[in-house]
């Protein structure tokens, strides 16, 4: 999968996350995922409950139109952004500053 795509409410990302990070960061990371840097550990669920709101504020969006859909436990992760698809894909461009294949 490519970093993202788009689907029909909005679109899914691919993210690889560093958790235990200095600070929490959103990032363009290779062709196939971005790169989230998180201060949180991997324990509890700690790693993905900062995850959500760091990838919303990135996309505009409220935290309850992100959803984890891969990746629970995983370092690499998939989750859904709800929303306009051309607004979330334009800010996805932005964000990782080239082409993309999504």
């Amino acid at each position: 999968m490519p970093a993202w795509r788009r689907v029909a409410d909005g679109i899914e990302i691919a993210v690889r996350v560093t958790p235990r990070a200095s600070r929490n960061a959103f990032a363009a990371g290779t062709g196939e995922h971005f790169a989230a840097r998180l201060a949180a550990p991997p324990v509890e669920g700690a790693a993905n409950a900062a995850l959500v709101p760091l990838v919303a504020g990135a996309f505009g969006v409220p935290k309850r139109a992100v959803t984890l859909i891969a990746g629970d436990m995983a370092r690499h992760k998939r989750l859904r952004v709800e929303g306009d698809p051309a607004a979330l894909e334009d800010i996805a461009h932005r964000l990782y500053g080239g082409p993309h294949d999504g």
